[in-house]
């Protein structure tokens, strides 16, 4: 892939997943806004748009050709979405959670931020897994049953929602939440930047909350930019 600046943040990470850890670095949300384009991106946030090519362009020469996901199935992406984020996302609510109790126990006091820290944290944890419960009991299967329609020359039921744009929309609404969650709790804890008076359980809360982040923005990344617009192409192909 040529880098311009015309292209988009999800189309480059969807050519090279390695892509993801340099828009990390520059604070870019290749995920809930993929669509806006490198020059676009760089313009809201002054940064130097030929050295972020540069370093792009530099990834995708030493790219090793693992995390190509544009390639997979579609019913192999949801299971490696499943297998890998949301069993990820579902082992780590309670345990962030029960985390976020104690250093509002022993911290709120001292450093009242973590007071809204811990009110965003309980709000999108609630929110993700619902969020989670909705994509593979609805959207997920009806997703599968396009696949398989197309894959075998096999008839499919319509689905109750109409088309699959309508629960896709609904998903990248709560993938926007999510993502401006994150976004204030970064505001809030100064990128996760480690008080000198914390305690060890506080230590481990933000590395938790900043691992979470990072997992999330793949997790939204697959499904935004990858799943969600093949699926749409698919049941249109299907439905024509």
């Amino acid at each position: 892939m040529n880098i311009t600046k015309e292209i988009t943040l999800g189309e480059v990470v969807k050519n090279n997943f390695k892509t993801a850890e340099i828009f990390e670095t520059y604070g870019l949300d290749y995920c809930c806004n993929g669509k806006r384009s490198i020059s676009l991106a760089c313009e809201e946030k002054n940064i130097n748009t030929d050295e972020l090519i540069e370093k792009l362009s530099a990834a995708n020469i030493n790219k090793n050709g693992n995390g190509n996901f544009d390639k997979l199935e579609l019913d192999e992406l949801i299971d490696y979405i499943v297998s890998t984020h949301h069993s990820y996302v579902a082992k780590m609510l309670p345990i962030v959670n029960t985390h976020a109790g104690k250093v509002f126990n022993a911290h709120g006091k001292n450093h009242p931020e973590l007071i809204e820290v811990t009110e965003i944290w309980r709000a999108i944890s609630a929110e993700l897994a619902n969020h989670m419960m909705k994509e593979e009991r609805m959207l997920f299967p009806y997703i599968k049953s396009l696949v398989n329609a197309k894959r075998n020359s096999a008839g499919y039921q319509f689905a109750p929602f109409g088309t699959v744009e309508n629960p896709i929309s609904m998903m990248e609404k709560e993938h926007a939440n999510a993502g401006d969650a994150f976004f204030r709790i970064k505001e809030l804890t100064e990128n996760y930047s480690i008080p000198d008076d914390a305690c060890a359980t506080l230590t481990v809360f933000y590395k938790e909350l900043n691992e979470f982040e990072n997992d999330l923005h793949l997790h939204i990344h697959l499904e935004n930019n990858i799943l969600h617009p093949k699926a749409i192409l698919l049941e249109k192909e299907i439905c024509k």
